[in-house]
């Protein structure tokens, strides 16, 4: 055989084989996905594009695959606070929490990430309703919880946009500790064109 032709022979059956490979590892890898794990992530893609009544399906059907799925249930409280209802998004929050609480292990970083952006996402309801003690309370139980995930901006973990600013969950607990020193009538807890540049906290992983 032709020495050249058997060196092409080797050399294409090893490309084939990596290609073989990797395709087999990503087949397996989403295989092996927990059930509703696609869906949620759905549900975050259609969040993205404000398409908040596909986004709900999509948490829904990852819901039904697997009860109490913490990332579908943060999608739809993201959702949720998307279109302001803030009732719906401070009961799903509540929920998540709840269930994270009594389920949640030491070594699952991604669960603490998940129920410290869950705090601070309550926190910003809260917030928003003008109901700043137990915001402030809230934003202090992530911090507590998670204080890397949600302490400073950057690496999505930005919650607020304050002070002419990007304010983390920090700042903003920060800000309303000290304003709530402060007599009544001197506090300044809300100031509408910058607490419109509110923005929701998740999880690096849904």
């Amino acid at each position: 055989m032709n020495t050249n032709v058997l060196k092409r022979f080797v050399i294409y059956m090893a490309i084939l084989t990596f290609v073989m490979f990797t395709v087999w590892a990503l087949v397996r890898s989403f295989m092996d996905r927990p059930p509703g794990d696609y869906e949620t992530e759905v549900c975050d893609m259609r969040l993205k594009d404000k398409l908040y009544d596909k986004a709900i399906q999509a948490a829904n059907t990852a819901l039904e695959k697997t009860p109490n799925h913490r990332g579908a249930i943060m999608c739809k409280a993201l959702v949720f606070i998307s279109q302001k209802m803030y009732l719906e998004a401070n009961e799903e929050l509540t929920y998540l929490i709840n269930f994270l609480e009594k389920n949640l292990e030491d070594d699952d970083k991604t669960g603490i990430g998940t129920l410290a952006a869950a705090y601070a996402n309550r926190g910003i309801i809260k917030d928003r309703n003008k109901n700043y003690e137990e915001a402030l309370r809230d934003y202090v139980k992530a911090l507590g919880i998670d204080y890397e995930a949600v302490a400073g901006p950057g690496l999505g973990t930005i919650i607020l946009n304050y002070k002419f600013k990007s304010s983390s969950v920090k700042e903003r607990a920060l800000y309303l500790n000290e304003q709530l020193q402060l007599p009544e009538d001197e506090r300044v807890l809300s100031i509408k064109e910058l607490d419109e540049g509110q923005v929701m906290h998740k999880p690096g992983k849904l």
